[in-house]
């Protein structure tokens, strides 16, 4: 019999493509989500890929019932901790409303988990816990909290202190906290990608929705950084290495809490970013120079070497592997839509 895996925020961008490595790889897996950012058809694209359908609860972590009906009916082997809201910018307007479902539902979750004896997660955790750091090369071993940007990080770091109090208060619980940095690329099937509701934050989703008409140019906030092309440097690593390193890290859950940076080590400027979906395209994508955000740093990247050693993880796709796949999302899209009119 496989292992039981709850996956929260299972239909979303990071969440489907870690469900379909755990199903490829013969795990039982579950999911529960909202759909306040993602869309209930993910789970037939998920069902095309695997060849089979996870079981789905459309439930919010805030209600404590529903949530104890959940792990009532199934008796899980682990959960993996995806769900939650994650617009920086958004964060910044509405700091109570991220507390509240950050915070408010990892709180509920654990509890839940407490209650039924599931003492194993994974948490989707961010290098934006790392806040302003002397080296733009982060270690897991660096402190974490100190002048962080905005509450997004803000709701990351706290939710990593109370699963590392969790596990003072009962060393039988098992935590992973995997701190991601910038997710790029989409399933190579082009059934899965990342396609946010509303206006989206990150570079990516922006940079498709100018390629596809839906925003008429790319805002590049700031060219005078101290980099080698003067915008910001990020470590931007394929969705299907991120997801597979969840799979790594659940064949290495132990007790207590363990902390990795999944990233590439090398990081890309936004220009640079640009001119790889130019040559994967073949088409200019349009842009122009807009002042600097507040709170954007210059450049960080992980050093990934903790997870290469204990885990026998590392990036094996490409910034070139990130655009095609992206590009074949697009165009699956693209041909969805013109089907249903």
């Amino acid at each position: 019999m496989s292992r039981k895996i709850l996956v929260t925020g299972g239909t979303g961008y990071i969440g489907s493509h870690t469900v379909v490595e755990l199903i490829n790889a013969g795990y039982e897996v579950e999911i529960l989500d909202n759909l306040f950012n993602s869309k209930i058809t993910v789970l037939n694209r998920i069902a095309q890929i695997t060849g089979k359908k996870p079981k789905f609860y459309e439930a919010d972590l805030r209600d404590k019932a529903t949530l104890d009906k959940i792990f009532n009916d199934t008796q899980y082997d682990s959960v993996i901790h995806f769900a939650g809201l994650k617009a920086v910018g958004e964060s910044v307007e509405k700091p109570l409303e991220y507390y509240e479902n950050n915070i408010g539902g990892t709180v509920n979750l654990i509890e839940a988990m407490r209650a039924h004896g599931v003492k194993k997660i994974i948490f989707s955790s961010s290098a934006t816990v790392y806040g302003v750091q002397e080296s733009p090369e982060y270690v897991e071993t660096m402190t974490t909290g100190g002048q962080l940007a905005n509450p997004y990080g803000r709701t990351k770091y706290f939710i990593e202190e109370i699963l590392k109090d969790t596990c003072t208060a009962d060393p039988e619980f098992q935590v992973a906290l995997l701190r991601y940095f910038n997710p790029i690329g989409a399933h190579p099937s082009g059934l899965l990608g990342e396609d946010p509701n509303g206006i989206p934050n990150n570079l990516m989703p922006i940079v498709m929705r100018v390629s596809d008409g839906r925003i008429e140019k790319l805002a590049v906030y700031g060219d005078d950084y101290p980099t080698a092309d003067g915008t910001c440097r990020r470590d931007y690593i394929h969705v299907v290495d991120l997801a597979k390193g969840h799979m790594a890290m659940l064949d290495h859950l132990k007790p207590g809490v363990a902390i990795f940076n999944l990233g590439t080590g090398q990081p890309n400027s936004v220009k640079e970013i640009i001119s790889a979906f130019e040559k994967a395209s073949g088409k200019a994508l349009p842009h122009y120079i807009a002042d600097r955000r507040a709170g954007d740093l210059p450049e960080f990247w992980a050093n990934p070497t903790k997870a290469k050693v204990e885990l026998g993880w590392q990036t094996e796709l490409t910034i070139d592997d990130a655009m095609r796949d992206t590009l074949k999302f697009l165009e699956h899209e693209k041909q969805q839509s013109l089907s249903q009119k």
